[in-house]
């Protein structure tokens, strides 16, 4: 494959929507240039999401450039506005929190080499009759009204807060190129309004040049949010998103869409992706494409020991061998999987019937004689067998199994 230049690397990858500014390929390609990225705290954690946008940051960085990241403690007061509504306002301390939670995940994810800054830090001090007389005078009515994000809220109604969003975090974008060289912003699509509006304050107020490209939104097969199952987002924290959970999501990636997603989340070489999608089409059903994916974000977010630990719990419970698993393990592994508390003992049919893992004594019985109960991947047969604590691993929970595919998370207290 020929070598590419950074932009035509960026291109490739499908990381370019619109683009501000003219000469901007020079820059990414033949420049160590500043750039920014930001983000709202509106929850205590990232997600995978923005994971799709800071990892375009990260390969920018990568090339040699060098990334603000901006936490918006000024701009999270008002809220983006919505398609749909506005949002909810938090309280100082949340907003707080949040910020300590992301700017945490952000320092980690960048190995401490990113400039993290917090746009409230130069909003505080700023009168308001100051700002509206220094920044609002070079901003028309009328070209804020022609954006897209407030033209869709103007039937619905949108509050004066939120139609000033755009001037705040225009003004961002100004002072970071007034005081730390900053002479571009990277967001993802819904951002382009807010990055032209500061390329046009610079212009106006500096007059200077500055730039601005957005990444397109990244969909899942049936064109929903990527990352988002069942209404739920997959999240950078640990805590809130396990690596088993993350490890589960991609393993099962649609494989019409596993190789864009090579290009947009790992740093794999081009040849590196073309020989992974080369090795998967030749054979689909070993997911080399989908372990490789998962194997690159994992690693990225959590490190490779947590990328190993997911691949070993979802191995042990594919197989059925829980051999190995501690029961931390396991409850990461089954969060999903139907739990019930365990008596102190009680007899296997008892315990299969009054949990309705069986509908009736005469299902149980069928299964039990068939082979299809087992209990920490060891079969049982006999309907009296005294179930306790003895049998738990850790002395603290059973994976009960029916059949081939339902399960159960016995949990002693």
């Amino acid at each position: 494959m020929k070598k590419m230049s950074n932009w035509e690397e960026l291109q490739w990858r499908g990381l370019i929507k619109d683009v501000a500014g003219e000469g901007i390929e020079d820059k990414i390609n033949n420049e160590s240039i500043t750039f920014y990225w930001g983000t709202d705290p509106t929850a205590d954690s990232l997600h995978i999401g923005h994971y799709s946008s800071l990892v375009t940051a990260k390969r920018l960085m990568k090339m040699g450039h060098k990334p603000i990241l901006l936490c918006g403690g000024a701009t999270g007061r008002i809220g983006d506005p919505r398609p749909t509504a506005e949002r909810e306002i938090m309280s100082i301390e949340t907003l707080e929190q949040n910020i300590k939670g992301i700017s945490k995940q952000i320092d980690k994810l960048f190995e401490g080499k990113a400039q993290l800054v917090n746009n409230y830090d130069w909003f505080k001090g700023y009168e308001y009759l100051d700002f509206l007389r220094d920044i609002g005078k070079y901003i028309n009515v009328n070209y804020m009204l022609a954006k897209d994000i407030i033209d869709r809220r103007l039937e619905t109604g949108i509050t004066y807060a939120e139609f000033s969003y755009m001037l705040i975090q225009g003004y961002d974008f100004l002072n970071m190129y007034r005081n730390m060289n900053c002479i571009m912003q990277v967001e993802g699509s819904d951002q382009w309004g807010n990055i032209t509006t500061g390329i046009d304050l610079i212009r106006k107020i500096e007059g200077k040049e500055a730039y601005g490209f957005t990444m397109p939104l990244i969909l899942d097969a049936q064109g929903n949010k990527f990352g988002k199952s069942e209404g739920n987002a997959l999240w950078l924290d640990i805590d809130k998103t396990s690596s088993y959970e993350l490890y589960q999501y991609l393993i099962n990636t649609d494989d019409k869409m596993v190789e864009h997603y090579l290009k947009v989340f790992t740093f794999l070489t081009p040849e590196e992706i073309m020989d992974v999608v080369k090795q998967h089409e030749e054979a689909p059903h070993l997911r080399i494409a989908q372990k490789t994916l998962a194997k690159c974000i994992i690693s990225d977010i959590h490190g490779e020991e947590e990328y190993n630990k997911a691949v070993k719990i979802s191995e042990a419970l594919f197989s059925g061998n829980l051999e190995g698993l501690s029961v931390k393990e396991i409850m990461v592994g089954m969060k999903m999987v139907p739990s019930i508390k365990l008596p102190q003992e009680a007899k296997l049919i008892d315990l299969l019937v009054d949990n309705e893992i069986c509908t009736s004594r005469r299902e149980a019985r069928e299964m039990l004689s068939s082979g299809a109960i087992t209990i920490n991947n060891q079969k049982y047969s006999d309907e009296n067998q005294v179930i306790d604590k003895s049998l738990a691993i850790e002395g603290k929970v059973l994976v009960i199994r029916k059949g081939k595919k339902k399960q159960y998370l016995g949990i002693y207290e």
